[in-house]
């Protein structure tokens, strides 16, 4: 009777062993068609043609928590990219400014209007924001020949094409955060300036916001107002020496130094060696048997990888990068003070317009730029507003649109209680829905889950996980600024 049992346990896993086999050479073959190597990680260096600069990531992990960037003076670009999240919101919908100094379930302020999307890896992202706004014309965010383009003020003019200095995206981009009101500058002093509505938010608090300058924008007079703070600051100016000859000598620290240390430390932030990533280098034992199954419907049968894309400027970072209109319901909380900051679209201010809003062009309106899949699984919600907390819902949601646009719930999908009221319309989403979604997509249970199970764990990399980051957050910051309190890491 034991040999009968060995012989049947023994069958068994043999017959496992031949389905692992088909299984890996079957993916094999899908990852080598789609252009996927595993390998982005390691090209990071090679793309900045040099190595990452530790002493200039320094500089920009303790500018990145602390709150002397933002006028208002309560917020700072951990306040929104937690570490706890890898490095993105904890909210559905963004809280920045004149908030409680929490971060974490706990954050409590006035809300803004999109989902702060996660950090890890963005040095690969030729497209940044939920729509796009801020790209490299070349399609690769580590080539400056063509320039870098954003919406006004700054255009296609301040980060003009082969600028010797910003050279990257991320070191173009970090000139934006402490620009916006909503996030990091603040509202004193504009009482009468910007409109009525927004005088409520004036409370006197931190640095005044400066007026417009000739362009009839105020991002270089913030910018201009931050960096007096911080060459005003000893520990600063120290600091920035260290990296900058210029500063040590006496010369003032310049804008390009911050987005500079910034993008710096972002390059840190580089965890793209997940289970799929080393099976396609060749360890096959690094993802389960779902995973596997559910990498092959993922490239196959649901379709996820014609928006999800790993290939060219993809950057094998699953987004194409384009924007879609993919239906997401509309959550959009009621404009005031210690509700929302941002005055919505649409007739009802309920809405979310997304690359109209940078284009014009009606054509553009919902349209959301793909969101890159690695380590999605830490997130604490989904799509541009946070309307998913779970990722099992946002998988589905994918497969039957509309369907899951109709039964959406608010509550039962676990956004937070003051989310739950503002709901924009459907129906003008779904008219204009995607045609690659417009489809259902059947799968069984089993398909479903295995699919999940690749999201969710395939395409994570476990170095991001609360535990590890967690251990960036300094103990002190060079202001003397109070440290804000990251839940899940103290």
């Amino acid at each position: 009777m034991k040999r009968i049992i060995l012989l049947l346990v023994l069958g068994s896993s043999l017959r496992a062993q031949i389905g692992d086999d088909a299984l890996d050479r079957q993916l094999t073959s899908v990852l080598q068609a789609a252009g996927f190597t595993g390998t982005v990680e390691s090209q990071l260096e090679r793309r900045l043609g040099r190595p990452v600069d530790s002493t200039l990531a320094g500089l920009g992990r303790s500018l990145f928590f602390d709150k002397i960037l933002a006028l208002h003076s309560d917020n700072s670009c951990a306040g929104c990219h937690a570490p706890a999240a890898a490095f993105g919101d904890t909210q559905s919908i963004a809280i920045g400014i004149q908030n409680n100094n929490f971060v974490g379930p706990h954050r409590f302020g006035p809300r803004n209007q999109r989902r702060t999307p996660s950090l890890v890896n963005d040095a690969f992202y030729p497209k940044l924001m939920w729509n796009g706004r801020f790209f490299a014309v070349s399609g690769d965010p580590f080539d400056n020949s063509q320039g870098f383009r954003f919406p006004d003020p700054e255009g296609s003019t301040r980060f003009p094409p082969s600028d010797p200095v910003i050279k990257t995206l991320l070191a173009a981009q970090a000139h934006i955060p402490p620009t916006e009101l909503t996030e990091s500058a603040g509202y004193t002093g504009t009482l009468g300036t910007i409109g009525a509505d927004f005088d409520l938010f004036d409370d006197g608090l931190g640095s005044p916001v400066p007026p417009p300058d000739a362009s009839g924008y105020r991002n270089e007079p913030i910018r201009q107002a931050v960096l007096e703070r911080l060459n005003n600051s000893v520990a600063y100016r120290e600091l920035f020496g260290r990296s900058f000859p210029a500063v040590s000598q006496g010369m003032p620290i310049d804008f390009t130094m911050v987005g500079r240390a910034l993008a710096e430390f972002q390059f840190t932030l580089v965890f793209a060696d997940a289970p799929i990533d080393q099976f396609a280098r060749g360890k096959k034992s690094a993802m389960t048997s779902s995973q596997k199954r559910g990498a092959l419907l993922f490239f196959g049968k649901a379709q996820c990888v014609g928006c999800h894309a790993v290939a060219g400027p993809s950057n094998e970072m699953f987004s194409d990068f384009t924007n879609h209109r993919i239906g997401v319901p509309q959550l959009a909380p009621a404009f005031g003070i210690e509700c929302d900051n941002v005055i919505f679209d649409g007739a009802g201010q309920n809405e979310d317009y997304g690359a109209e809003q940078i284009s014009g062009d009606a054509a553009d309106r919902y349209r959301f730029r793909t969101s890159p899949l690695r380590n999605a699984s830490l997130q604490p919600a989904f799509f541009h507003d946070g309307a998913f907390t779970q990722i099992e819902d946002a998988v589905v949601h994918h497969l039957n649109v509309v369907q899951s646009a109709h039964l959406y719930d608010p509550v039962l999908a676990g956004v937070a209680p003051d989310l739950r009221h503002g709901m924009g319309p459907m129906e003008p989403l779904l008219e204009r829905l995607d045609p690659l979604l417009a489809t259902p997509i059947s799968l069984t249970l089993a398909e479903a889950d295995d699919l999940i199970a690749f999201v969710r764990d395939g395409l994570l990399d476990a170095r991001a996980k609360p535990e590890n980051l967690c251990k960036l957050v300094p103990d002190s910051v060079p202001s003397g600024a109070t440290l804000q309190i990251f839940e899940g890491c103290r």
